[in-house]
């Protein structure tokens, strides 16, 4: 089993890379304060900061990576302390899909070297 760190690394690292993974386009949930570029790489999406002011301001923090596990390593910290259930849960769910990830690009990687 793991420890509740472990499971909070995890999850955290989990919680980052499904923000990058949100296809693009105006549905994008940060639409207000960021337009769809096009891919950055797998599982990435590159976007562009709009508006001024305090809307360029949070556009900057949520499609920031470095910004983004700062939010949600204080969330989960302070979920620990006051809903440590409910953050077990999420933090294990959330580590459960990065396993799946993780098999997911090592099928891939299989299935490219099987190729050629």
């Amino acid at each position: 089993m793991q420890t509740p760190r472990e499971l909070m690394t995890t999850a955290m690292d989990r919680a980052h890379k499904q923000r990058d993974k949100y296809a693009g386009g105006e549905d994008l949930p940060l639409a207000p304060f960021a337009s769809y570029e096009g891919t950055a790489g797998p599982a990435e999406v590159q976007e562009e900061v709009r508006g001024t002011g305090s809307r360029k301001t949070i556009g900057e923090l949520v499609t920031c990576p470095f910004c983004t596990s700062v939010w949600v390593a204080t969330g989960l910290t302070a979920g620990l302390v006051f809903l440590p259930r409910a953050t077990r849960l999420a933090t294990a769910t959330l580590t459960a899909l990065a396993g799946a990830d993780l098999l997911q690009f090592a099928h891939a990687l299989l299935e490219k070297a099987a190729e050629g």
